[in-house]
């Protein structure tokens, strides 16, 4: 049984020591002031963007916020109105075969069988014939399709033609990897093993982009964001620096009656600007005005009724897209296109 063995393109860095690493090393991405133009639609306004070798890196921001048309560019499947783009030292076209893409526009050969169509790929992406069927038979076992592989494209689950792509997109073992929504449409079991597989290839030195509608994912996944609205880009940080700027906001009350009428109490304490329930935790989650100190909401909570627990509630990226872009971030299954 052939074990898929990720080599090492360069020795791991502590996440800790991302920010200030991040003006030191090389980076495999590189935007120079570039804008791109629909008609009169400024879809990407000036960017600037680094992105270090060997990083993590998720692209966040609402729907048509510019994140696939940054990618494209990046890309070369279309090319920016002014500024500059650089890949691995030069164009994606150059680098093509050190780079695996996965579109957001999915897309595969419906009558070709799946070990035809990996093969196919892989060939395209410069690979020899030898040892082509024990790594495509490898890449099967690791997303747990191996009895798919016999089977024609087109017979394939959404799910499952999701995962071929994956495999088509990494196959040849490139250094950048850039994947475009990457969990959408995948269910939570799926979704867990594709997170896993991001996990293995960064360990093991690659660097890699993804845009997602998923906020959690991205916060488990990534050691640097990148958020896009109207084209412009409004953060790009390490996630160490993420927390560190943007200070806990949520104050969660758990109410030793368990009711939630007992958030409409809360809501009206001096200090909170919103309250809402969260019936999985049977907890009253308050958002704070940025001019208090949520020590003191939490000693007026525990003055105004019995409770079981008052925690300030960590900082999640979801707050700061509110935060920063103003409304809430969209559900995967109504996300569009970026």
């Amino acid at each position: 049984m052939l074990r898929l063995q990720f080599p090492r393109l360069l020795q791991r860095q502590p996440l800790s020591n991302y920010i200030t690493l991040h003006s030191m090393t090389t980076s495999a991405v590189n935007l120079r002031a570039v804008w791109k133009r629909f008609g009169k639609t400024e879809a990407v306004r000036g960017i600037d963007l680094d992105v270090p070798d060997g990083s993590l890196t998720g692209f966040i921001g609402p729907n048509g916020a510019g994140k696939s048309t940054t990618i494209r560019m990046i890309m070369s499947i279309i090319h920016p109105d002014e500024g500059s783009v650089q890949v691995l030292g030069a164009d994606a076209i150059s680098a093509k075969d050190r780079i695996g893409y996965l579109p957001e526009e999915r897309g595969l050969y419906r009558r070709m069988r799946v070990t035809e169509f990996l093969k196919f790929m892989a060939t395209l992406k410069g690979l020899p014939g030898a040892g082509l069927d024990a790594r495509v038979n490898a890449w099967l076992e690791r997303v747990q399709l191996t009895d798919a592989s016999k089977k024609r494209c087109q017979e394939l689950s959404k799910g499952q033609q999701q995962k071929i792509q994956f495999i088509a997109s990494v196959i040849h073992d490139p250094e950048l990897i850039i994947l475009d929504e990457p969990f959408s449409g995948l269910d939570p079991v799926n979704a867990r093993l594709i997170n896993r597989l991001i996990r293995d290839l960064h360990d093991a030195g690659r660097t890699i982009i993804f845009s997602t509608h998923v906020m959690h994912q991205a916060e488990q996944l990534c050691d640097r964001i990148v958020l896009i609205n109207h084209g412009e880009k409004i953060l790009d940080a390490s996630m160490t620096e993420i927390h560190a700027r943007f200070d806990p906001r949520t104050v969660q009350v758990e109410p030793s009656s368990h009711n939630p009428a007992d958030a409409s109490r809360l809501g009206a304490l001096p200090g909170v600007e919103r309250a809402q329930w969260n019936p999985e935790r049977h907890a009253a989650e308050l958002t704070i005005a940025r001019d208090v100190d949520p020590q003191d909401v939490m000693r007026a909570a525990i003055a105004l009724m019995p409770v079981r627990t008052v925690e300030l509630r960590k900082t999640t990226l979801d707050d700061v897209f509110v935060e920063l872009v103003g409304e809430a971030m969209p559900s995967s299954e109504e996300s569009g296109n970026g």
